[in-house]
C-alpha cells in the first residue's frame, strides 16, 4: 500500500469537504475528546487522531475532560480547549491515563443539578455542546469511549453534530466490535497479579479471591482467570452457589493442594442474590465492588481454611498499554480520521480482524456484549475443570 506523503503547505488552506444534508460542509477543524473510566490507549488514539488530521490540513483541539470543557469553559484557566499540534502528541503513545483528562460523572444528556430544597433534577445539556461547537468552529468530534460515552456521541449526532466514536473500554462490553482498546492490557495485568499470588496462596495454604474488573461483563475474569490458572472463576454471566465453589477448594485439599485462587468479577452475583453495590451517585453510574470479600468471609467460614481477598480495582487502569493495546489505539485513531475524511458520521470504528470497519453508532450500543456460554474459552476453563459456582 503506498504511503501517504507529507502534504506540502497548501493542503493547510484546502480543507477537505465532505457531504451534510445536501450541503457542502469543509472540515477545517476537529475535535477529540476522552470520556468515562480512562484505559491504557487512549494517548495513543489522541495521537493518531491528531496526526492523521493535521496530515490532511485540519485544526485539531481537545476538549477538557469529556464534554466539561465546553459546558464549564470557565472552570478552566485555558478555556476547556486546548490546541492539539504534532509536539503536543509527540512521546505520548506509551503514557496510560489521558491528556485531555476524563469523567464518569454530569451525563449530558441527565445532568444533575442541585435545587434549593437540597434534591437534584436533572436537565439535557447537549443543545449546549451542539452550540459550543459552532461557537469554536468546531466541525466535527472524535469521541472516545465506552458505551455511555457513545450513548451520548449517538445522540449528538442525531441532534446533527458531525461526529465518530472510538470504542475504549477495558470491560470490552461493546457489541459491534471484536475488542476494545484497553482490555488485553487490564487482563495482562490481572493475570500477572494471579501469577504473583501462586506462591503465596500456596506458601500460606490459602484461598485467595480476587476481585477483578469488568461491570456487568465477565471478560476480564474469565480471560485473566484462565490465563492464569484459577481454580474458579464468578462471573455476571453465571450466578453462583457459594457451597460448589466451596467444594471444589475442599476437594484440591484433599488432592493435596492446599491452596485455591478465585476469581470474581465485580459484577457478579450469587443465586437468588444481588450485586454488591458500593455506591449510588446521581449522574453516574452505580459503583459495584465487595463482592471479593463476601466470597472470601463465606469460603472460610464453610471450609475452614483460611481465605484472603484482594482488590485489584484501578491498578487495572494505570500503566503504559501493551503492544497490542497500543497498536489497536493508533489503528483506531487513524481509521476514525478516514472515516470523517470519506463523509461518514454517527459511527463507530469497529475491530473485524485483519481489518477495521464503521458501525452506526446506535447500533453499536444498543445491547451489552457479555460473555457467550457456549464461547471456546468457556469450554476451555470447564475442559480444564475450572469451577464458574453452577
Amino acid at each position: 500500500m503506498p504511503r501517504r506523503s507529507k502534504p506540502d503547505s497548501s493542503a493547510n488552506t484546502t480543507p477537505s469537504t465532505v457531504k451534510k444534508i445536501g450541503k457542502t460542509v469543509r472540515i477545517r477543524r476537529i475535535a477529540i475528546n476522552t470520556g468515562g473510566g480512562d484505559a491504557p490507549g487512549l494517548n495513543a488514539v489522541i495521537r493518531a487522531v491528531t496526526i492523521g488530521a493535521i496530515h490532511r490540513g485540519w485544526e485539531v483541539v481537545g476538549i477538557r475532560d469529556g464534554y466539561n470543557g465546553l459546558l464549564m469553559p470557565n472552570d478552566y484557566p485555558d478555556g476547556g480547549i486546548i490546541p492539539l499540534t504534532l509536539e503536543a502528541v509527540r512521546g505520548i503513545t506509551h503514557l496510560g491515563g489521558t491528556i485531555l483528562g476524563t469523567t464518569n460523572k454530569g451525563n449530558p444528556l441527565e445532568f444533575p443539578v442541585l435545587q434549593k430544597d437540597g434534591s437534584y433534577k436533572t436537565i439535557d445539556r447537549s443543545g449546549e455542546i451542539i452550540r459550543a461547537c459552532r461557537k469554536n468552529r468546531i466541525d466535527a468530534v472524535v469521541a472516545i469511549g465506552g458505551d455511555g460515552s457513545l450513548s451520548i456521541a449517538n445522540a449528538l449526532y442525531e441532534k446533527g453534530l458531525r461526529i465518530v466514536g472510538v470504542p475504549k473500554t477495558i470491560d470490552n462490553d461493546l457489541s459491534e466490535t471484536v475488542s476494545t482498546f484497553g482490555f488485553d492490557s487490564a487482563v495482562s495485568f490481572a493475570t500477572e497479579c494471579l501469577d504473583r499470588l501462586h506462591s503465596t496462596a500456596e506458601a500460606h495454604r490459602r484461598i485467595m479471591v480476587v476481585e477483578v474488573m469488568g461491570r456487568y461483563a465477565g471478560w476480564i475474569a474469565l480471560n485473566a482467570g484462565v490465563s492464569g490458572t484459577a481454580d474458579a472463576i464468578l462471573i455476571p454471566e453465571i450466578p453462583y452457589d457459594i457451597d460448589i465453589v466451596a467444594r471444589k477448594t475442599v476437594e484440591r485439599v484433599k488432592q493435596g493442594r492446599k491452596f485455591s485462587i478465585v476469581v470474581v468479577a465485580e459484577g457478579a452475583k450469587p443465586k437468588g442474590g444481588t450485586r454488591s453495590v458500593l455506591e449510588h451517585e446521581i449522574g453516574r453510574a452505580e459503583r459495584l465492588g465487595g463482592i471479593g470479600e463476601t466470597v472470601a468471609k463465606q469460603l472460610q467460614e464453610i471450609t475452614g481454611q483460611e481465605s484472603r481477598h484482594v482488590v485489584l480495582g484501578h491498578l487495572q487502569r494505570g500503566g503504559s498499554p501493551t503492544t497490542f493495546d497500543r497498536l489497536l489505539s493508533l489503528r483506531f485513531g487513524a481509521a476514525a480520521i478516514r472515516a470523517l475524511e470519506r463523509g461518514q458520521s454517527g459511527v463507530m470504528v469497529a475491530l473485524d480482524p485483519p481489518t477495521v470497519r464503521y458501525v452506526p453508532l446506535k447500533k453499536a450500543t444498543s445491547r451489552m456484549k457479555v460473555v457467550p456460554l457456549d464461547c471456546d474459552t468457556m469450554l476451555t476453563a470447564r475442559d480444564l475443570g475450572i469451577s464458574f459456582g453452577d
